[in-house]
């Protein structure tokens, strides 16, 4: 089976080359590195950052391997569960520096994904799917693809979270088969929390959240 699928993908690739057509450039070493566990030299992580980052990665691979995906499609996924936390025990204070100053309006606890996707971009990952995850997801965005929404919902669902384990547990059995609404029921969630405690909701986040309702 997995010799057909890859004979597959090779006839895709091929038609897609005979016609013109965009495929996706071959990964990229810091991305291959953190798809096997190895972080960026720049990277701030504790013992605690590391352990969750490898539970959002394991989450990621096994809904992506639940979705079809295979090779280094995996392994993107992978990747974006290691990176997306690479700054997150870095200060807000020298996070700042790494962001262009439209950005330092951002809430301080939300700097490290920015900033993790600037330095990324700096070391020549192009890979704007991947990117635009680790950037954006604590608050959300609205041009999330798949890989985007599948990061904010594993930050949120895996399962070294604490609180709401039975619901948590729930969600993440669904998501390989039903990743907008999970993600939806998320965003609602972390809403509706900052709506009973008084606390602004972000843009973004409201961006993000308008976004799934109107595909739904």
């Amino acid at each position: 089976m997995t010799s057909e699928l890859s004979m597959l993908e090779d006839h895709i690739l091929g038609g897609n080359m005979r016609l013109g057509l965009r495929t996706r450039a071959p990964i990229h070493p810091i991305v291959a590195a953190a798809a096997e566990g190895r972080l960026p030299v720049w990277a701030v992580a504790g013992t605690r950052r590391l352990m969750h980052m490898e539970r959002v990665a394991d989450l990621l691979e096994g809904w992506a391997r639940e979705m079809g995906l295979v090779g280094e499609e995996i392994a993107r996924w992978r990747a974006a569960g290691i990176l997306h936390d690479a700054l997150r025990d870095a200060s807000p204070g020298e996070l700042v520096h790494i962001l262009p100053e439209r950005l330092w309006k951002l809430p301080p606890k939300g700097y490290h994904g920015p900033a993790a996707a600037i330095l990324l971009r700096d070391d020549g990952v192009s890979d704007r799917g991947l990117l635009r995850a680790v950037r954006w997801h604590t608050l959300g965005s609205k041009n999330f693809g798949r890989l985007g929404k599948a990061l904010f919902a594993a930050d949120s669902l895996e399962p070294g979270r604490a609180g709401s384990r039975k619901r948590r547990e729930k969600l993440r059995a669904r998501a390989s088969r039903d990743l907008d609404r999970v993600v939806t029921e998320i965003v609602r969630n972390r809403i509706d929390y900052r709506v009973r405690a008084e606390l602004p909701v972000h843009p973004r986040t409201i961006g993000f959240w308008n976004s799934l309702v109107r595909a739904s």
